[in-house]
């Protein structure tokens, strides 16, 4: 086994003061130095937000130009997961209001095209309703009955599935 080297120390020096003659800075000459730096970050800042408001990606992270991803359609099965309520035409008007509600939440928050609402909303449908829709599709076509508004939808609905007297007797309960 080697030998272990002593440690010696070195008396550290003194450091040296140098002292330069400054002239003491006036008020006026920091104001100056605040305003100049203000109209730079204002300049900054409008030509970030005009980058924004003007789409223009075209600054760089420091690997390249911001990639922006195109919006893609909504389609049905996006549809599905937002948790469509099914109708059978059975559950009388509580049941066809709570189903107009609730397709219309889902429509809405999906950002659903109102040409694909009358479509995917359909395919929710069950039992009598379905054979209905269907026999209503067989007389006008598929793509008239597609291309239906929502609110003619909701009336012909109502018609078939909310009979007066049903609805007579909710309005004098409530």
């Amino acid at each position: 086994m080697a030998p272990k080297r002593a440690r010696t120390t070195r008396a550290n020096p003194k450091p040296t003061r140098t002292t330069t003659a400054t002239k003491p800075i006036t008020q006026e000459a920091i104001n100056n130095l605040i305003a100049q730096r203000v109209i730079e970050a204002l300049a900054e800042y409008e030509t970030q937000r005009n980058n924004v408001v003007n789409r223009n990606t075209s600054h760089t992270t420091g690997t390249g130009p911001r990639i922006v991803c195109p919006t893609r359609e909504f389609t049905y099965k996006d549809y599905l997961n937002c948790g469509p309520l099914k109708f059978n035409g059975t559950e009388g008007v509580i049941g066809l209001t709570r189903w107009f509600k609730r397709t219309e939440s889902v429509s809405s928050i999906s950002i659903c095209t109102s040409e694909n609402q009358v479509k995917f909303t359909f395919c929710t449908i069950i039992g009598s309703a379905l054979t209905w829709w269907n026999s209503h599709m067989r007389a006008v076509s598929q793509e008239v009955a597609y291309a239906m508004p929502w609110k003619t939808l909701r009336k012909m609905m109502t018609a078939k599935y909310c009979p007066r007297g049903e609805v007579k007797k909710l309005e004098v309960e409530l």
